[in-house]
């Protein structure tokens, strides 16, 4: 829930580097632009990145709700605690994270 919150409040603070860039001419000179379309574009994918951990999180607060929390998502066998420590949204045991393609 803590990692949640967090990933909220970034996205929250980091909405302005995401919004369009201004492509008038007489207010911003060409590199400047091209410099806040790189940055726009690199906010625009950490972004993603948030929203895709937010999915993560949010399907194991409903696996935890269900009780199959822990449970790998492909075989159904127990996920090793060490696995969880290290990210506990994970959805699958090792094995089966290791043999996707």
């Amino acid at each position: 829930m803590a990692r949640k919150q967090e990933l909220q409040a970034l996205a929250a603070s980091s909405a302005d580097a995401r919004k369009p860039v201004e492509l008038d001419q007489t207010s911003v000179g060409r590199l400047s632009r091209m410099d806040a379309m790189q940055g726009q574009a690199m906010a625009l994918e950490t972004e993603q990145r948030r929203k895709n951990e937010l999915t993560k999180i949010d399907s194991a607060l409903i696996r935890l709700n269900e009780d199959e929390y822990g449970y790998c998502l492909s075989c159904g066998e127990e996920i090793s605690p060490k696995r969880l420590d290290l990210d506990p949204a994970i959805p699958t045991c090792i094995d089966c994270a290791s043999s996707k393609p």
